[in-house]
């Protein structure tokens, strides 16, 4: 496959009349800079071509419940009330139901410009905790969901065996998270199985749910018993895990974790909102990548992550969607700057340099996102798979932009609708802003909706 595009985003920077060449296992073979169009080249007229984003966090489950949680319950609603509602929710779904649901999240992932996406799957078992047949059976849901939508995978499988520090018995909704480390470590195999089936740019990592749900102990198990692959965890989410682990280990939740497992690229530190500047320091220096999903958690009232302390270390962060409640890239970078000019009360925060902040946050979430997931992409490069996007350069918002401009316009000044193809492991799964499965993934999606509030 020949794309043929008048203008792209390469690591050299902005480049005219691009050919990109996409092997037939969906990686780039070439890029040829400053060429005419060939006839049997893919000619994309008025467009911009990018590499296309990671997603690196997600509980696609959730998106079945968005807009369902915003009513006050209490004087003073937060995470933890939250969290209970979720509980009661996922009490009703089934593996078939849990597949539909991720299906669409894949879907509108990719139509809005990510091609892949990081899992972070905890929902293993039956209501009350007990197995399935096969371990792994929501798992392998989660498989075929991105297979039907055709996003890249990097499946995480949530270790959770405990309902909080020092060892506190699971209750109600956390039984169907939870694994004792034998049974985790089956789990995995399992997936990994199911992967074997699955496109070859599908990858296995594993995700200790976070301090309060393992044990220090089996938590250094866990990553030493599988020495390669992404690990991803919740981590200083909200001030109450703060003082929670602060009183009971003695540090902080980071300064603990950085100070009691071998932390490096591999990790993926989730949220991380309330480091203070030494942890976010020595964050930067271990190599691992911020995961912040900054609309769930302006949605969960997380608080605001630092910014420009992670960036004035020399840190990595990625971007994700988390709860799924409102799938959106630009909106994503669009909150991720603004909240930093709200709590910093100045402008243009998340760069380091002078220039374009648009192409700053996504060259950054670029690079963060591909190492969080253990994928080779985030630039249009030989070698790296064909992850893709293109925007829509005949859209109002974009009409007489110039190179370094194109960025800061969709990010700060559209939306989502600017996006035309996307290309995952050069799978083309959205053409002309709509994916090529929509209307039979969103009928089934319409379906499992009804059936869920049928059984309230």
């Amino acid at each position: 496959m020949n794309l043929f595009t008048e203008l792209a985003l390469t690591p050299e920077g902005w480049a005219k009349n691009v050919r990109v060449t996409v092997d037939q296992l969906g990686r780039i073979s070439s890029v040829e800079s400053g060429v005419e169009a060939n006839p049997d080249d893919q000619y994309l007229p008025n467009r911009i071509l990018l590499p296309a984003l990671s997603n690196l966090h997600s509980h696609s489950f959730q998106r079945a419940m968005s807009g369902l949680t915003e009513k006050r319950l209490e004087k003073r609603d937060s995470f933890w009330s939250w969290r209970e509602l979720m509980y009661s929710f996922l009490e009703r779904l089934t593996p078939e139901q849990m597949e539909a649901i991720a299906a669409l999240v894949f879907m509108e992932m990719l139509e809005c410009g990510y091609a892949s996406v990081g899992e972070f799957h905890y929902v293993h078992h039956q209501c009350g905790g007990q197995h399935y047949e096969n371990i792994a059976e929501t798992s392998c849901r989660v498989i075929n969901a991105a297979q039907k939508a055709g996003i890249g995978l990097t499946h995480l499988p949530v270790f959770y065996m405990q309902g909080g520090l020092n060892g506190k018995a699971l209750a109600d909704g956390q039984l169907r998270f939870g694994n004792e480390l034998d049974g985790f470590l089956v789990l995995l195999e399992h997936a990994e199985s199911a992967l074997r089936n699955a496109p070859e740019d599908y990858l296995l990592g594993m995700a200790p749910h976070s301090l309060r749900a393992v044990s220090p102990e089996s938590l250094n198990e866990i990553v030493e018993a599988r020495t390669s692959g992404p690990v991803h965890i919740h981590i200083a989410e909200q001030l109450k895990e703060v003082d929670d682990v602060l009183e009971n280990y003695g540090a902080r939740p980071v300064e603990w974790l950085l100070q009691n497992a071998n932390v490096d690229s591999r990790w993926c530190l989730i949220h991380a909102t309330h480091m203070n500047p030494q942890e976010t320091r020595n964050v930067a220096k271990s190599g691992a990548v911020v995961g912040l999903c900054p609309i769930t958690e302006a949605n969960l009232g997380d608080g605001v992550f630092d910014g420009t302390e992670l960036l004035l270390s020399g840190g990595k962060y990625g971007i994700g969607s988390d709860s799924n409640v409102f799938i959106a890239l630009t909106e994503e970078l669009r909150l991720l700057e603004y909240s930093q000019r709200l709590v910093r009360k100045e402008r243009n925060v998340m760069t380091n340099k002078s220039g374009s902040v648009g192409q700053a946050l996504y060259n950054n979430a670029l690079v963060g996102g591909a190492q969080a997931l253990g994928r080779k992409s985030g630039s249009i490069s030989p070698g790296n798979w064909a992850d893709l996007v293109s925007l829509d350069t005949e859209s109002l918002s974009l009409w007489g932009c110039t190179d370094d401009e194109f960025l800061d316009r969709w990010i700060f000044t559209a939306d989502d609708s600017l996006v035309r193809e996307v290309w995952s492991a050069g799978r083309q799964m959205v053409a002309y802003g709509q994916h090529i499965h929509h209307q039979e993934i969103e009928q089934r999606y319409r379906t499992v909706i009804q059936e869920i509030r049928q059984d309230k």
